[in-house]
């Protein structure tokens, strides 16, 4: 459970980093189920429905940057999805009613993991209220050699900046005047912490140039009430998706500022595909 401290220092800056979350025997399992995933990617020559691929993948050097909807797939993904130290501390900055609305699994490889340009997850996925937040569940240790998160803090209490280029949401901040360099910080978080950052942070990662991994699963969280301003594809999916609380078709809106992620570019099928469009990557 967080400290009064660390919940003002959440609302305050954006973000947290908490060591010692996740128990060893479930970061193991973690490890060798990922580890497991990958060698099945050997039997995957393009993108699929599981997995997201590193240019210049192939069946003898395997390289995956992202496992899509882990949680679907394997039940230790799951059961970290799930687990009751997580949800406490979720609802501690979110309230006690929730769901989950997203997961991945996001793997820098030693010398050549992609970089996820600046962006703020709210671009994606702007809701009635924005009370959201991402879990990261660091796999490995998340340091500023191997590219861990890096966040502007307190850029969740500003504007929703334009994700837009040529007309299409390309989904990476393209305002020419953004310069992240001078008020960016890194989030390191030990193997079995986690990193949470609230929905409207602006944050990116940069290539791994290290000989370390750093593989970090993402889980999406949301209050109940809190409603899709794109809308539910189904009920009774949308209410499975329930942690804590039970359902109810009263959203709360609060004011926050919002541009409608549409119309989409071409590459829409994962944030590395679509910002692989960006014309002036700060990344590369």
């Amino acid at each position: 459970m967080l400290g009064q401290k660390e919940i003002e220092f959440y609302h305050q800056n954006g973000y947290l980093s908490i060591n010692n979350v996740i128990p060893d025997d479930i970061l193991t399992e973690l490890r060798q189920v990922t580890d497991e995933f990958v060698e099945k990617s050997r039997r995957v020559i393009e993108h699929n429905d599981v997995f997201d691929l590193e240019p210049g993948h192939t069946p003898d050097s395997p390289r995956v940057r992202r496992i899509k909807h882990p949680a679907d797939h394997h039940p230790v993904y799951d059961k970290v999805l799930r687990y009751d130290p997580i949800l406490n501390i979720v609802t501690q900055l979110i309230g006690l009613d929730i769901r989950h609305n997203g997961h991945k699994l996001n793997m820098k490889y030693p010398k050549f993991g992609s970089p996820v340009q600046w962006h703020q997850d709210w671009a994606f996925y702007p809701h009635t209220n924005d009370d959201l937040l991402a879990v990261g569940v660091a796999i490995d240790d998340m340091t500023t050699e191997n590219s861990c998160l890096m966040v502007i803090p307190r850029s969740h209490l500003g504007p929703t900046y334009n994700h837009h280029q040529n007309g299409e949401f390309i989904g990476s901040v393209t305002e020419t005047d953004f310069d992240p360099q001078a008020t960016s910080i890194p989030v390191e978080v030990k193997a079995g912490g986690i990193s949470i950052h609230h929905v409207r942070m602006l944050h990116g990662s940069a290539p791994n140039t290290s000989d370390q991994p750093r593989r970090l699963y993402l889980i999406q969280y949301c209050a109940l009430d809190a409603w899709p301003l794109l809308g539910i594809p189904n009920w009774d999916i949308f209410n499975d998706c329930i942690l804590r609380g039970t359902p109810n078709n009263e959203p709360r809106t609060t004011e926050a500022p919002v541009r409608i992620p549409l119309p989409q570019a071409e590459r829409a099928g994962s944030i590395y595909e679509v910002q692989s469009l960006m014309e002036k990557p700060l990344y590369q």
